[in-house]
């Protein structure tokens, strides 16, 4: 069986044709982890999330557009952490009621749907004398635009928000309290975030 020598897979054209196709590829190759939300970034210009129905679209970009408060996130409604220590924090907390009184606006936001967060708002504040309101994302889309999503598929079920507390004014993020490990209950707790 005789062989014959192989040509050069790469000519100069081809070599030439390849070459941005591989310094895109180059440029989106990343050792490092994407940055989450961080201070001075603004809100997500969205109009995705969902209070009491599928139908009632809020934007918090435009909601925060000239106020103070804050933007709570939690990985599920009805959980464990979520609704027996993070949002009764703040709910409880007297900072929360200032914030409200002068004009602020308190926002809890997770991956559900609407209807479950409203059942979950009946439910931490049945009378909703607190003033926070709270908000399904249901696809997500506002909780990626942050890159505050993390994937859960044993526990949650697909891809849930990190927990977190940002402080906002005039639509920008002044402070961003994010669990290191998505779910705890530590940097994000309204004692650390309003003292």
């Amino acid at each position: 069986m005789a062989f014959r020598a192989l040509r050069p897979l790469t000519t100069t054209a081809s070599s030439a044709a390849r070459a941005p196709a591989m310094a895109a590829a180059r440029r989106s190759f990343h050792a490092s982890p994407r940055a989450l939300v961080k201070v001075g970034d603004s809100l997500p210009n969205l109009e995705v999330l969902c209070e009491a129905s599928p139908g009632n679209k809020v934007n918090l970009l435009d909601e925060f557009k000239s106020t103070k408060g804050l933007v709570i996130g939690v990985p599920a409604a009805f959980s464990g952490a979520c609704s027996q220590q993070h949002v009764p924090g703040y709910i409880r907390h007297p900072k929360t009621k200032e914030i409200l009184g002068m004009g602020g606006k308190v926002v809890v936001v997770s991956v559900n749907d609407a209807f479950v967060m409203n059942a979950w708002h009946e439910q931490m504040d049945p009378v909703k004398e607190s003033g926070i309101r709270f908000l399904g994302d249901p696809t997500g889309e506002f909780t990626r635009a942050l890159d505050l999503g993390f994937d859960a598929p044993a526990i949650f079920g697909g891809m849930r928000g990190k927990r977190y507390a940002l402080v906002i004014e005039d639509g920008k993020v002044k402070e961003a309290h994010v669990e290191p490990d998505n779910t705890g209950t530590n940097v994000s707790l309204a004692e650390k975030v309003l003292g």
